[in-house]
């Protein structure tokens, strides 16, 4: 008895017979037309193509939907439609600055529509060029000659053939491992498209290979520096540059390529649109992006998906305090034996640190090289290579790995040397957990990095919760977050500084550094030692809004209110108006010091006593002849 028996016993009606008349009566087409029907329903209700639906060109699509994408993020369902523009129309472009988090697709969203026109333009030339050949054949039929032959494709790799390159579209990146990952996908994006060239030009590699690459390229990648040279050598002319993309603009409009970008800015003066991408745009960067877009900026379009103050969902952030560099390295080495990681990026602050701690971890037995800036690019490319092929478990790197590293199998990483600037912590993140997938962020912290957590808190807007592993607890306590109003030199803050009078010693202040209150190592509006509240002795009390050096009011260091005793305002040793005058009731005269720009002491306010008056060189009398 076979199992069809159960299946007949269990959907089948009881008489067997009329289950044979139904299976003889059935028939092969029959069966066909059921399964053709019921691929047209799954059809019908499967989710139509988002990228067809933005208009993008069908060579775009299918490599697209080769790379197994079907539908557009966020930031590519906003960007592209205004990026493409209208098309081939010049006056229909606009500028675009677009702000979303590290792994949401940003680079599909410039590539595509930049692509998409170039694909066009390229196919109405190439139209021209058709109708143009066959009216010269219709025209040489008429006066009876021989049809005309068409030009040979000269070889571009011959010196005598030799002509620069001027491509239509420029991307500039800030480091050359990001403008190798956007040359790769853009060459994986135009892999169905005949006759789009893209170009990679970046430092570190030979220059006649480079040269030979940009022959015929519509699309150059590049880094600001080695553009700039091939330029001047006249290997490559921007004059015919339509498309300037800006590929993480807040690096790049830093102090250290301003000046880079400001040149390329001239050199393609004549562009139709400008398009700056980055995860992060701080107020200042956005200022000095202005000025490289048309009209100072009067007609950007700003497109904001996921400001970095808002929480990365699918990264889980974690923080470590740590006493010492020994103990940040027990809590690494604890966690980079978890069996759960499949692979893991370890930054360091500097690049010795980097060395350093990628041989001791080759000597544990762990699959870990180093990668920044001073290495070869050769050996940076290798290492890359074999990160991205899984022969490497761990990579140990500085900031030049913060941007441009996709590994879709990245699961961890770990901040072993914290960041100089707090939005560099939003891209080192952002190298796990993209395109929707989970990923782990670790930070270990030494308690002298207190300053740099709090920054990141506030930039990101986020608590960190502090974790602690079983048998590693730091043997400091954890530092508390300082209070509103003070650090601990109250520079520019209103208020607060170090609690004096306080027993923990926290960190902290009043919210102003008051003298009739506790104040600090100074504040906002003045503070300084402060002293106590109330005043012993008829001791004036001491307002620190006025400035002072004051100790306790009974000691009489604390200024008083109506000008008189140990300085007003500020007090000790301000560039302003400064202080240290005699008491007014000790008969001397009430003077200031004067400021930087008088020299020697303040002409006295009332009678009394006659000031010293410093020399002045002004009024020297002449010297003798000898």
């Amino acid at each position: 008895m076979t199992d069809t028996s159960l299946v007949q016993g269990e959907f089948a009606p009881a008489d067997t017979s009329f289950a044979a008349d139904i299976s003889v009566q059935s028939s092969p087409l029959d069966a066909v037309a059921d399964i053709v029907s019921a691929e047209a329903d799954v059809a019908v209700t499967a989710e139509p193509n988002g990228f067809v639906e933005l208009g993008l060109a069908p060579e775009l699509v299918q490599a697209v939907a080769d790379l197994g994408y079907t539908q557009p993020t966020s930031v590519q369902l906003k960007a592209i439609p205004l990026a493409m523009g209208g098309g081939n129309d010049a006056t229909k472009f606009i500028d675009l600055m677009v702000s979303s988090q590290t792994g949401s697709g940003k680079t599909a969203a410039f590539l595509l529509p930049v692509l998409h026109t170039l694909i066009n333009q390229q196919a109405a030339a190439e139209a021209e060029e058709r109708a143009a050949f066959e009216r010269s054949v219709a025209e040489a039929a008429e006066r009876g000659e021989p049809a005309p032959k068409r030009a040979k494709r000269k070889d571009p790799t011959s010196s005598r053939n030799f002509k620069a390159a001027t491509p239509g579209a420029l991307i500039l990146c800030p480091t050359r491992e990001l403008a190798q990952q956007v040359a790769h996908d853009a060459i994986d994006l135009v892999k169905h498209c005949r006759g789009l060239r893209v170009a990679n030009v970046v430092g570190g590699m030979p220059y006649q290979l480079q040269i030979a690459k940009l022959q015929n390229a519509d699309l150059v990648v590049a880094t600001p520096g080695r553009l700039l040279d091939l330029q001047r050598s006249m290997q490559i002319k921007l004059d015919k540059v339509q498309f300037l993309v800006v590929d993480e603009a807040d690096r790049m409009l830093d102090l250290g390529f301003s000046d880079d970008l400001a040149e390329l800015n001239q050199l393609t003066a004549q562009r139709k649109q400008t398009m700056m991408f980055s995860a992060t745009f701080a107020p200042r960067i956005q200022q000095l992006a202005m000025r490289v877009m048309h009209d100072g900026g009067s007609g950007v379009q700003k497109v904001t998906i996921d400001s970095p103050q808002e929480k990365h969902a699918n990264i889980k952030q974690m923080l470590y305090w740590a006493d010492n560099a020994q103990h940040k390295r027990k809590l690494l080495d604890h966690w980079l034996r978890d069996t759960g990681i499949n692979q893991a990026i370890v930054f360091a602050s500097t690049q010795v640190e980097c060395d350093g701690l990628a041989n001791d971890l080759q000597q544990e037995g762990f699959s870990a090289v180093a990668l920044h800036g001073a290495l070869s690019q050769g050996l940076r490319n290798r290492r890359l290579m074999a990160l991205r092929a899984g022969q490497v478990q761990i990579l140990v790197a500085t900031d030049v790995a913060a941007r441009g590293i996709d590994v879709p199998t990245i699961t961890h990483v770990f901040n072993f040397g914290l960041p100089m600037k707090a939005e560099d912590y939003t891209h080192r993140i952002g190298r796990t957990g993209r395109a929707g997938r989970d990923g782990l962020a670790i930070t270990f912290a030494e308690f002298r990095d207190r300053r740099k957590i709090y920054d990141i808190e506030s930039y990101s807007r986020q608590q960190f919760k502090a974790e602690v592993i079983p048998g590693m607890e730091p043997s400091q306590r954890p530092p508390q977050a300082p209070r509103a109003g003070g650090d601990f030199s109250g520079r520019g803050r209103p208020g607060g500084g170090y609690d004096r009078d306080s027993r923990d010693r926290k960190f902290g202040g009043p919210a102003r550094g008051n003298g009739n209150d506790r104040g600090g190592f100074g504040g906002g509006f003045g503070g300084g030692f402060a002293g106590r509240d109330a005043p012993r002795g008829g001791a004036p009390r001491g307002d620190n809004n006025g400035g002072g050096f004051g100790g306790r009011d009974d000691r009489g260091f604390a200024p008083r209110r109506d000008g008189e005793g140990f300085g007003r305002k500020p007090g000790f040793g301000d560039a302003g108006r400064g202080g240290f005058a005699p008491r007014a009731d000790a008969g001397a005269p009430r003077g200031d010091f004067a400021p930087r720009s008088k020299p020697g002491f303040a002409k006295p306010a009332g009678g009394g006593a006659k000031p010293f008056v410093a020399h002045d060189a002004r009024k020297r009398p002449a010297r003798p002849a000898r």
